[in-house]
């Protein structure tokens, strides 16, 4: 019953064709546009204002320059792991093929963390922009339907019913996911190049200064909060099972995602902090707080309506990604079975879906958005070092697998990207560490209580049975069965009684 067993890298391929009930229907485009719908979103909609007010000024760019590194390099890892293993479940499968039962649960653990507490941000920011959109037009809702109990209301009504439209969305059936995500990321592309040209003529320099507000600690703890925007392309490797040609597709999905997405988060945000100071973004829509001090009343509509369509992509795609982390846990026995159950007819997860979706309206509706988003990152940092860790590991002890896609500079480019995601894990808030000690706390008991003894590993694992000893009897033996580190310095020696 060790915690650290491993499932085989073909035990885990056969498992996930012995279990093909996902169609796969997903290419590199498809994967590219998963990516960019998870990335683009929450990380330029919502919370360039809240970081750019609370950690970083407008050196925001900066903390975006330092988080899109160590994301980059995180992706060349998510790379290899992705085609080597093309199996649902991202860094939870890599960590379970890796370093050890325990490990894998504590990541999947962790992406429960970061899928749901990240889609609940953006589930809450999605409600700003819609209200924001409406007064525009003078239509008012009222104050206790679309702000938390801890922003003075009693329900964010709206974040729980967009929530609800994305989680059926996410059961009908992967093919229309991607098809609507697909349209839904080219509108708000299209929109952000309408930001920028719209905002460029606009900016005044005076709102860049002063620059460094909060010095460079302000930029390193600007990255920590900004960096689970870029959760995206690990939502990418979540659809593994679902792709036409894993080996070669979920690379390019990855990488290409990553890098679109890390051009518009620079562009945005030079932009957004030349439009307004920076002291008056601290709000859940400062694309469209910026657009209106800059005087565009007209165009803070459309940009409106673009950022509904990232938030509503980003939500799409992380209920998505977190309801394939369930179900590969489900199948491997650390969550109850009915988590890897797949509708037959959407061949999708349904109740599982349903299961992620109702937390994440929760969490949308009742908690706060700066809260959430500390929190996220916790997931997301943690699941960038074992998924480096992992490919550590598997370079070392099976170098005989095939790898489509190899991480150049190794060992250094999984080495820097530990570095990275450790340096930003210690500059998240002290009450963050806090809250993430209480969920490990819990995640560790329900491992030891369920997980450890329903895992399917735990079944399969034959019993110790003693075994008959051939060698004589030596009056050393109790000493080498009490002090088994030991035995074989004895052993080597010639001893009369060593059986020949």
């Amino acid at each position: 019953m060790s915690v650290w067993r491993t499932k085989s890298i073909k035990d885990l391929m056969q498992e996930a064709r012995d279990n093909e009930k996902l169609k796969r229907s997903i290419g590199t485009p498809e994967l590219i546009a998963l990516g960019v719908g998870a990335i683009i979103g929450s990380g330029i909609f919502v919370l360039t204002g809240v970081a750019a007010a609370n950690y970083a000024g407008p050196a925001l760019v900066f903390s975006f320059i330092l988080s899109g590194i160590t994301a980059g390099l995180a992706a060349l890892v998510y790379a290899e792991m992705a085609a080597m293993i093309p199996v649902a479940g991202s860094a939870y499968t890599y960590a379970y093929a890796s370093l050890g039962e325990i490990i894998a649960w504590i990541i999947g653990w962790n992406l429960i963390l970061e899928y749901m507490v990240a889609s609940g941000a953006v589930a809450a920011g999605w409600s700003g922009y819609f209200t924001d959109m409406l007064s525009s037009v003078d239509i008012s809702l009222p104050a206790a339907l679309v702000n938390s109990p801890a922003g003075g209301g009693l329900v964010n009504l709206p974040a729980i019913l967009i929530t609800a439209l994305m989680t059926l969305l996410a059961i009908i059936g992967t093919t229309t996911s991607a098809t609507t995500n697909k349209i839904i990321v080219a509108i708000k592309i299209l929109v952000i190049l309408a930001f920028l040209v719209l905002g460029i003529p606009r900016v005044n320099p005076a709102n860049w200064r002063p620059f460094l507000p909060f010095g460079i600690p302000g930029v390193i703890h600007g990255a920590a909060i900004i960096f689970f925007a870029y959760i995206g392309f690990d939502a990418v490797s979540t659809a593994a099972e679902e792709v036409r040609h894993p080996n070669k597709d979920l690379p390019r999905g990855i990488i290409g995602s990553l890098a679109i997405s890390t051009l518009l988060y620079i562009a945005v945000t030079i932009v957004l902090t030349g439009l307004v100071s920076y002291t008056q973004l601290n709000t859940p829509s400062p694309v469209t707080t910026g657009l209106l001090a800059a005087g565009v009343r007209g165009a803070s509509l459309i940009v409106g309506i673009g950022a509904l369509a990232g938030l509503t992509s980003v939500l799409l795609v992380t209920i998505f990604a977190q309801s394939r982390i369930f179900m590969a846990m489900g199948r491997d026995g650390l969550l109850p079975s009915f988590f890897a159950r797949v509708h037959p007819r959407y061949h999708t997860p349904m109740l599982t879906t349903i299961v992620v979706g109702a937390f994440i309206a929760l969490i949308g509706g009742f908690l706060p958005i700066n809260v959430i988003a500390e929190l996220a990152n916790v997931g997301t940092l943690s699941a960038f070092f074992i998924v480096s860790l992992g490919v550590l590991i598997l370079r070392r002890t099976r170098p005989d697998l095939e790898r489509p896609f190899k991480v150049p500079f190794m060992p250094w480019t999984s080495l820097v990207t530990m570095a990275f995601a450790l340096y930003l894990f210690f500059n998240l808030p002290r009450l963050t560490w806090i809250r993430f000690a209480i969920w490990m706390a819990l995640g560790l008991m329900v491992y030891f209580a369920y997980s450890r003894h329903h895992s399917v590993l735990a079944r399969v694992e034959p019993s110790p049975l003693p075994r008959p000893d051939p060698r004589p009897f030596s009056p050393l033996r109790p000493f080498f069965i009490s002090r088994p580190a030991l035995a074989p310095l004895f052993l080597r020696l010639r001893l009369p009684w060593r059986r020949k």
